[in-house]
């Protein structure tokens, strides 16, 4: 069963309540909240207060991705501000087991994601004490960016190594994920699905969850 993320970094952020509400209505699975500090990545975006007054507007998850510096600092805010899985980048952490184990201390699932450019063989030791991994297919920082073709491979190492270490592990996939790529992603062994621009930059919110999930064959 293919899990699907619409990512609310394309959604329109005048009108969340009711965006959300759309993809909900499509069958969306969890929520994708991309949090950027303009440090780790060019860009700003939202925090806690936001997540928690979208908290009260749906029962849906929170998967909650840190593209921070120092994501350590801010791991309890974010839980209670509504955050269900919290991701941290690879790249980012000094001390990624500590991390992770102070993510799943909080009772949120725990993701650890790595950049295009990262090799997955270095979460072999990591692996084990995660609940998620996530693939970046673009570059992090910006939505409506360009699928990176290398990462369909990428995603099947990944999914060949979960499956000798952590059977059952979420193998999520953000950028540039649309009808087109999808079934290619879900085939190499994803099984959540990320995509904001494909679903929130459709005249038709909840088809577009509807066409994703279909794509997938899910």
């Amino acid at each position: 069963m293919t899990t699907i993320a619409p990512s609310l970094l394309a959604a329109d952020f005048a009108d969340l309540g009711r965006q959300i509400a759309l993809a909900e209505e499509g069958g969306a699975d969890w929520l994708h909240l991309d949090v950027m500090d303009g440090h780790f990545v060019p860009n700003l975006t939202i925090g806690p207060p936001v997540i928690r007054s979208l908290r009260r507007r749906t029962a849906l998850p929170f998967d909650v991705h840190l593209m921070i510096s120092d994501p350590d600092r801010y791991i309890d805010d974010f839980r209670a501000a509504g955050a269900d899985s919290i991701t941290v980048h690879y790249e980012t952490c000094h001390h990624l087991h500590r991390t992770v184990q102070k993510i799943r201390g909080t009772g949120a699932r725990a993701g650890v994601c790595v950049n295009p450019a990262t090799p997955e063989s270095l979460l072999v030791e990591i692996l084990p004490f995660v609940d998620m991994v996530l693939v970046m297919s673009v570059n992090p920082g910006f939505g409506g960016q360009t699928f990176i073709e290398a990462s369909v491979e990428k995603i099947r190492r990944t999914a060949a190594m979960a499956r000798d270490v952590k059977p059952g592990l979420y193998l999520e996939v953000d950028g540039g994920v649309d009808t087109t790529t999808a079934p290619r992603v879900t085939r190499a062994g994803a099984n959540v699905l990320v995509a904001g621009q494909a679903i929130f930059g459709a005249p038709d919110i909840p088809g577009a969850v509807r066409a994703l999930r279909a794509a997938a064959g899910a």
